[in-house]
């Protein structure tokens, strides 16, 4: 189980904080949509991605070259509501609502197939 001073840490991240915001409004999202919303690059995503799984906030899922990631629905009822009080705070907040936006873009197609 997670102590709320490493959720604060994992979430004192810019990175891993996109990375959580994004998995709230969007349940489920594969490494390389994680590159392009944020424009970074595989490596620093899939390291940061791996500090979140490693603390069991979120859970991945390989399907053929691909890496999904998801929240842990076993979160404590303190860390949900935590994580949704701050998407409900900064969802209208810059960088999170572009990144919001570019994921509403990529929907329609898998960017790891273009």
């Amino acid at each position: 189980m997670i102590t709320p001073t490493e959720l604060f840490t994992l979430l004192s991240d810019q990175t891993r904080l996109r990375c959580i915001l994004l998995l709230i409004k969007e349940k489920e999202i594969c490494v390389c949509e994680f590159t392009h919303i944020l424009n970074s690059i595989q490596p620093k995503i899939s390291r940061h991605l791996a500090y979140l799984r490693k603390s069991g906030l979120v859970l991945d899922e390989r399907r053929e070259q691909w890496v999904y990631y998801k929240l842990n629905n076993n979160l404590t009822k303190w860390t949900k509501q935590i994580l949704i009080n701050i998407s409900s705070e900064l969802k209208n907040t810059e960088p999170y609502k572009s990144d919001f936006e570019k994921n509403n873009k990529l929907k329609k197609q898998h960017p790891c197939k273009i």
